[in-house]
């Protein structure tokens, strides 16, 4: 059955996980070395000054060659009205963190940064479509449930090769794309549409997808009623954002007070992840407070330990675990912690493998970083990176027939 499919919310500084995605320009005014200055107006900012001196403890460095190129650039280049110091800056920065050689950190130019919080809220223009990386291709994590991409036929785990929007001149081959480069050519205003390239597992050639963007508005939990007697809660979870904990606590009071349930189903396939603690609390719903529920590895070695502080309301439900290719990350990391503390059967297939920990900082001016600040690890030090998690009950989603066998099958462990 083809099933509705989902996406990921913050404003702080918190720690999330998430598989897709101003600055003072003090940054500058330390890391450059040279002679003469650039000033710039950013963001409505006041103007700021660039001196081309080296930090302390780097006076080693030497960023020559960059000025070098910049004096060329602004010296011979035949068009100056392309010539826009504040993009040269942020592509200069973006440059810099790209050359770390993760996907998953990136800087954030203003208008970037804004989409991607307005991603994690769940409301936004756009087609509906969660994207991350397999490897270094650009991939769909999950399309989102009755959204103009799900609608298309986007599947979770396409390949993105080639993206183009007309109107916009856009015409873009995905290698060596960055996330937020990948969103804003995808994103759009509502009404407006692009063309995705595809590439799908078991199909030769390639897939055109012309999508029409709309406006989206995300829920993150659902409860259906499922079973011969309606009698097994079926609890979507569709990311884990600002409002999902909000949203899960009445779900849960739902279910409580209803004396027909006799089991549960927590469903996150399609699920892309979000907020670290969003997984944790969750997962205090159906474990013993104290319980670790995920291990954080710092690149020293160093380990925290998140455990469960919730109410274990759900504890007594016998429960089974609904996962695809698209749970990701805070997906994973609830599914991990499920298995490994309670035994739970995870039903479906393998999940994507995000075992990645992102910290997002805002940076003056409305621009913002993205940075992988750790691994994480199942209770039982599994690191899922790539790997993802094995299902206990392995069954594939037949897209041809009307009935959801992975629900059927997770329904039939009752």
């Amino acid at each position: 059955m083809k099933f509705p499919l989902p996406k990921v919310g913050l404003k702080q500084i918190r720690k999330f996980l998430a598989i897709f995605l101003a600055v003072g320009l003090v940054f500058a005014a330390g890391y450059f070395a040279g002679t003469s200055n650039i000033a710039l107006k950013l963001q409505g900012k006041p103007k700021v000054t660039i001196t081309r001196t080296l930090p302390a403890g780097h006076e080693d460095l030497d960023f020559s060659l960059f000025w070098a190129v910049w004096d060329r650039l602004s010296q011979s280049y035949f068009d100056k009205t392309k010539l826009d110091p504040a993009k040269m800056v942020y592509g200069a920065i973006s440059g810099m963190v790209a050359a770390v050689g993760d996907p998953y950190t990136v800087f954030l130019p203003p208008e970037e940064n804004k989409l991607t919080q307005e991603d994690l809220e769940g409301n936004f223009d756009g087609v509906g479509i969660q994207i991350g990386f397999k490897g270094t291709q650009l991939a769909v994590i999950a399309p989102l449930p009755g959204t103009p991409a799900e609608t298309a036929g986007v599947k979770a785990g396409d390949f993105i090769i080639e993206i183009r929007d007309e109107k916009r001149e856009i015409d873009m081959g995905t290698v060596g794309i960055t996330l937020p480069e990948a969103v804003k050519a995808i994103r759009g205003p509502a009404g407006t549409s692009v063309m995705l390239i595809l590439l799908r597992e078991g199909v030769d050639e390639p897939i055109e997808v012309e999508i029409r963007r709309a406006s989206i508005d995300v829920p993150s939990v659902i409860v259906t009623y499922v079973g011969d007697n309606q009698d097994i809660a079926q609890i979507k979870l569709l990311k884990f954002g600002g409002s999902t904990n909000g949203e899960w606590d009445k779900v849960v009071r739902d279910i409580v007070k209803n004396p027909k349930v006799k089991g549960i189903i927590v469903d996150v396939r399609n699920n892309p992840g979000g907020f670290l603690q969003s997984s944790v609390d969750i997962a205090g719903e159906f474990v013993e407070t104290g319980k670790t529920v995920v291990i954080q590895e710092m690149t020293s070695g160093s380990r925290e330990e998140f455990t469960a502080t919730g109410l274990a309301r759900l504890k007594s439900y016998p429960t089974v675990v609904l996962v695809n290719q698209g749970s990701a990350s805070a997906s994973e990391i609830l599914a991990g912690a499920l298995r490994d503390i309670r035994g739970l059967k995870l039903v479906g297939e393998t999940t994507f493998g995000k075992g990645t920990i992102q910290e997002p900082q805002d940076l003056d001016g409305g621009a913002g970083i993205h940075i992988t600040v750790a691994k994480w690890l199942t209770p039982k030090g599994t690191w899922v990176n790539d790997i993802g998690l094995e299902p206990d009950i392995k069954i594939e989603d037949n897209p041809d027939t009307a009935e959801d066998e992975q629900l059927q099958t997770a329904i039939d462990q009752f």
